[in-house]
């Protein structure tokens, strides 16, 4: 695809039934690679929290942090749609902060588009942000911002009242603004029934096949995730092991003298090491 991809990509997509591929990763080096695969999205997620600082949730991660790891995706991936995850503490204060923060994603960052977590609280935020200007993705189903207030996870809308629940919640959504949803870890059955009744593209973490889209965080995908994946994760290669090995190679051929060796140093111009020579030798104290 010729240009970046846009909203109105996605909106045809999503009507001509192509699957939408999402990525969530967090460096320059990272995106670089993602984006000579064929993916349609990348999410610059809070999840950055967790595998890219090593907190246990992905509470502390802040505006400041956010923005700069979402401009560094954007340099190495500028033809990809970029979504950018708002943290926690970022939208809860004021409408009037949520837009301010927002668009610091859009004019700092280069984002498309910003996630918030939602529940019914926050239609005032979507549909404030939205009529900014600013298209937001809502994000339903568990929200890992609310895990100080929940404690443990479990696996959304597995009855039918919570079903019933969540499918009105992802109408609410819409209705306020939404240009997209993400619906984490629900039933694959009531996840199908929200985006069969959606115009605006669904994307799924970790919420079945009936999406819209797919999304998964980049250290998975690689194999790279310390700990027990989630259920839903999947890993299509084992580059943790891989590192591992090479950071050993690298190490041993130190410790052994092997590197660095001439091809990997510089060296003075030809001739130049034998002047040096010959002016220090003038220059020393007979």
């Amino acid at each position: 695809m010729n240009g970046r991809t846009t909203i109105a990509d996605l909106l045809t997509a999503k009507q001509e039934r192509r699957p939408i591929a999402a990525v969530s990763c967090y460096d320059y080096t990272t995106a670089r690679l993602v984006a000579q695969a064929p993916v349609d999205m990348i999410l610059v997620g809070d999840s950055a929290a967790q595998l890219l600082l090593g907190f246990d949730s992905t509470l502390p991660a802040t505006m400041d942090f956010m923005v700069a790891i979402t401009a560094a995706v954007h340099r190495a991936a500028p033809h990809i749609y970029l979504v950018a995850d708002m943290p926690f503490l970022s939208y809860h204060l004021s409408l009037a902060q949520a837009i301010r923060n927002a668009g610091r994603f859009v004019t700092e960052a280069g984002a498309q588009m910003v996630k918030i977590e939602a529940t019914a609280a926050y239609l005032d935020t979507v549909k404030a942000v939205s009529k900014a200007g600013i298209p937001v993705m809502a994000h339903i189903g568990i929200l890992p911002q609310r895990i100080a207030a929940v404690g443990r996870f479990h696996a959304e809308a597995t009855t039918a009242d919570r079903a019933g629940d969540l499918i009105d919640l992802a109408q609410e959504m819409r209705t306020a603004g939404a240009n997209a949803l993400l619906i984490e870890g629900t039933a694959t059955e009531v996840a199908q029934i929200i985006t069969a009744q959606s115009e605006v593209p669904v994307i799924s973490c970790g919420s079945g096949p009936g999406c819209d889209g797919q999304i998964l965080v980049a250290p998975d995908i690689l194999g790279l995730g310390a700990g027990h994946p989630p259920k839903f994760a999947k890993s299509y290669g084992d580059l943790g092991a891989r590192f591992v090995e090479a950071f050993q190679r690298y190490a041993d051929d130190v410790r052994s003298g092997r590197f660095p060796d001439a091809d990997h140093s510089y060296h003075m111009k030809p001739g130049e090491f034998e002047r040096l020579q010959e002016q220090l030798g003038k220059t020393r104290p007979s």
